[in-house]
């Protein structure tokens, strides 16, 4: 099976069903798209060389789900491009990909062509056809194992790599949500995420049984509600960020939970939900469940899910460390936890390396044969996370390997931190990360963004992490912003995080005698 069948066969069994609300509010059917589709097919093969790159750019938009489909219907690669990026970095991923064309919003081509990128590479939006080309056409000339999208990784740790996403392992990550987070027959969903993102693989998942996917232009609390109530939506996928945002609105304006009647699920990944956020969107939201989804963009999206029930379970038992877990492998995926070095299998309870082996996998980097070798190993890809599995297979995800934190000797995972920090009154959103010091190697520092309206106290935060953690791990430092640097999928640059700390040694002020 490919993308585009997955339409196809929407189309024939349901043409006039609806299968996409744009950000303007206009309905797509299944026939409707199944068109677009292949109008995108038939442009592209006219005009870019089989197996060539087609770029995207711009916030959400209907015309990005032709592309999901249409682009490698024709045998040819979608790169989609962060339109929070600077242009420099739209320049150097088009040219590491070796982009044929660019498709998107007009204000960004303008940015692309100021910035140097040749105006001949540069096209609007696909307009939607009258007719077209049928999509099931071009199947012929593609498979399973052929590359379907080329997706620049957040570059959390590093330069962002090309990872190269195949039909079939996108189509399998498709299958392991579906295992895992099964869609109701009634489902209507909401994404909020960009779909530069790999979280848009879920509008495939949605698509896969003929659900209907309504897009925002961006996440915003009001405009989130407005969504659910006018299109009764069922089900939607947030960050930690979002939900928090939400939690804000809803305590600010009580009555906006009126417009979430509709809503019945909530999906987050992209990274660690806090247990005290779970539990204040459980009080606000008791009717809503929740459902967690860990993956990454080498995984072509999730592989690991901790599902309603477990959610149930820990928020009636305040069970935080079962709250905190990323859950279990679908079925199809192999979990393990392995030493970093050896690449050796751990025992129950240890600490290392996260490795997974599934479908999903991608196919490796894109031109970086050295890269993709020490990442994928043995079929195991390296996910440089670092985690436990317990006797029955939980998997709880303890830090990024490269945020974990060294100070004195002693590790101190920065999530651990954070979750402590986020109990304290007035916190919004909290990142801790490790800052050089000449003596303990490493101090840990804590960056907060206070909620709306309130302020923050650095004794106050570091009594309560005091109170829950080992002396070694509070904060030595407490730093206090308005906002912190996110990837399009709401994970924290903490990369970045760290670069303006250094830069800007005045803001964290002397070491803290805890």
């Amino acid at each position: 099976m490919l993308l585009h069948h997955v339409v196809g066969e929407r189309s024939a069994a349901d043409p006039d069903g609806v299968a996409l609300v744009g950000p303007d509010g206009l309905p797509v059917t299944w026939r409707e798209l199944a068109v677009r589709v292949g109008a995108v097919a038939a442009a592209v093969s006219a005009e870019v060389p089989a197996g060539g790159r087609v770029a995207a750019i711009g916030p959400n938009h209907a015309a990005w789900v032709d592309l999901y489909y249409g682009v490698p219907a024709a045998g040819r690669v979608l790169v989609p491009l962060n339109h929070r990026l600077a242009p420099a970095e739209w320049v150097s991923q088009i040219g590491r990909a070796g982009v044929s064309a660019v498709f998107g919003d007009g204000h960004y081509l303008a940015q692309l062509a100021s910035a140097g990128v040749d105006e001949a590479l540069l096209r609007p939006w696909p307009t939607p056809p009258t007719h077209s080309a049928d999509p099931e056409g071009f199947s012929n000339e593609v498979s399973t194992d052929d590359p379907a999208w080329l997706l620049f990784t957040s570059g959390t740790t590093g330069t962002p790599k090309g990872a190269v996403l195949t039909h079939g392992s996108l189509l399998a990550a498709v299958a392991a949500s579906a295992a895992a987070r099964p869609v109701d027959p009634d489902d209507v969903y909401l994404f909020c995420f960009p779909l530069c993102h790999v979280a848009g693989y879920n509008v495939i998942h949605r698509h896969a049984h003929g659900r209907p996917v309504v897009l925002t232009e961006r996440f915003e609390p009001v405009s989130f509600c407005d969504a659910v109530a006018r299109h009764r939506v069922t089900s939607a996928s947030l960050a930690a960020t979002m939900l928090a945002a939400l939690c804000d609105h809803i305590e600010a304006t009580p009555s906006a939970v009126n417009r979430l009647s509709t809503l019945r699920l909530v999906a987050y990944g992209a990274a660690p939900m806090p247990p005290p956020l779970l539990h204040r969107a459980h009080r606000l939201l008791p009717h809503l469940d929740f459902t967690q989804g860990y993956g990454m963009t080498e995984l072509s999206g999730n592989a690991v899910f901790l599902g309603v029930d477990a959610h149930r379970e820990a928020l009636a038992n305040r069970d935080d460390a079962l709250l905190g877990a990323a859950g279990h492998p679908a079925p199809g995926v192999e979990i393990r936890v392995a030493s970093a070095d050896t690449g050796f299998a751990l025992p129950v309870g240890a600490v290392g390396e996260i490795e997974v082996r599934a479908g999903q996998v991608m196919a490796g980097y894109w031109q970086d044969p050295e890269a993709t070798a020490s990442t994928v190993r043995d079929g195991w890809l390296r996910t440089g996370d670092l985690g436990a599995l317990n006797a029955d297979g939980l998997l709880t995800v303890v830090d990024r390997s490269k945020d974990m934190i060294i100070t004195g000797g002693e590790n101190v995972a920065s999530r651990e931190v954070e979750d402590a920090v986020l109990a304290t009154p007035g916190v919004g959103a909290v990142a801790v990360v490790g800052i050089p010091d000449p003596v303990w190697g490493e101090n840990v520092c804590a960056v907060v963004v206070p909620r709306p309206g309130e302020t923050v106290d650095a004794e106050e935060i570091c009594g309560i992490v005091r109170r829950r953690l080992a002396g070694f791990k509070v904060p030595r430092h407490v730093v206090v912003v308005d906002e912190l640097p996110v990837n399009a999928g709401g994970k924290v640059l903490k990369a970045d995080l760290r670069a303006w700390l250094a830069a800007h040694p005045e803001v964290v002020g002397p070491r803290r005698s805890t």
